[in-house]
């Protein structure tokens, strides 16, 4: 169990770190002066949007890891000090506690985009929505403009390119999931309400929206028994996650898993992007929900 002060802890002491080591080293420390706004971001969503938006005239830094969990970022020195020297910070406020503490601590600007859009009781996952998405892309485009004003029109362009693609792909979800067998979906937590809200589907989670929650034997109980009674064939586990609690349901009721990814992060080496995970998951949940 955590130590409900050692987060805290850890932020300021990576943050003093980050400071000294910058005053230490002077303008070498400081980012590479090439005209681009250095913009950090908390993982792979948050990375998408900015580089299409933003294109080459911002940098943008993820703090999550390819491969890594990202709803329990620690922060090193460096990326601290990247937070410090960030123009903009775009984060999901709540998604990362450390996040939000350091930036408040360094005093760095930022965009929380669970403010531009409407947003489901305490669920964070609003990127799984493209609708969502598309909106939060336009919010960016004026954040950006305010700090680089030169680049409007570019801004300008590349979300409404964006808010396209976004707007393709939410049709292909609604037509794609519009005539199925099942409308429920067992996964292991609970992270797709927004796309079960926009496509017309239920979740039933394992557990909550926490991945990292261990489920009682209770809860395992109850979340097979409703598997079993709505005819779930699929018990879906996720890519960042281990699917021993997946398989354990599936086990239970005679059914097969499958991955469907909540987009947090990409695989190491992967070569997709968010447009073709999403593309993955509807040919997933359509198979698995028996779709026209």
């Amino acid at each position: 169990m955590r130590h409900p002060c050692r987060g805290r802890v850890t932020v300021a002491v990576a943050l003093a770190l980050a400071l000294s080591s910058l005053a230490l080293a002077g303008c070498d420390a400081a980012p590479p002066d090439d005209g681009r706004l250095p913009v950090v971001v908390g993982f792979y969503p948050l990375q998408f949007v900015a580089e299409r938006v933003g294109a080459d005239r911002v940098a943008v830094t993820d703090l999550a890891q390819p491969g890594a969990e990202p709803h329990d970022l620690e922060l090193s020195p460096r990326q601290v000090a990247s937070i410090a020297d960030a123009r903009l910070v775009v984060t999901v406020h709540g998604f990362q506690p450390a996040l939000d503490e350091a930036a408040e601590q360094a005093g760095a600007p930022v965009l929380d985009v669970a403010g531009l859009v409407p947003l489901l009781a305490a669920d964070p996952h609003v990127w799984l929505d493209p609708t969502r998405l598309a909106t939060i892309g336009d919010g960016l485009a004026r954040r950006l403009t305010e700090l680089d004003p030169a680049g409007a029109d570019d801004y300008a362009r590349h979300a409404t390119a964006l808010r396209g693609e976004l707007e393709a792909l939410d049709a292909e979800f609604t037509a794609g999931l519009a005539q199925c067998q099942r409308h429920e979906i067992v996964v292991s937590h609970a992270a797709f309400g927004y796309l079960t809200q926009r496509y017309g589907l239920r979740q039933i989670p394992i557990t909550g929206l926490s991945p990292e929650t261990e489920p009682t034997p209770a809860h395992l109980a109850s979340a097979a028994q409703e598997a079993r009674r709505v005819g779930a064939t699929t018990i879906f586990f996720e890519t960042l996650v281990s699917p021993a609690v997946a398989e354990a349901v599936a086990r239970e009721i005679g059914a097969t898993t499958a991955v469907l990814d909540p987009v947090e992060g990409l695989q190491p080496g992967g070569t997709g992007d968010y447009l073709s995970v999403m593309r993955d998951n509807l040919t997933t949940l359509r198979a698995a929900l028996g779709c026209a």
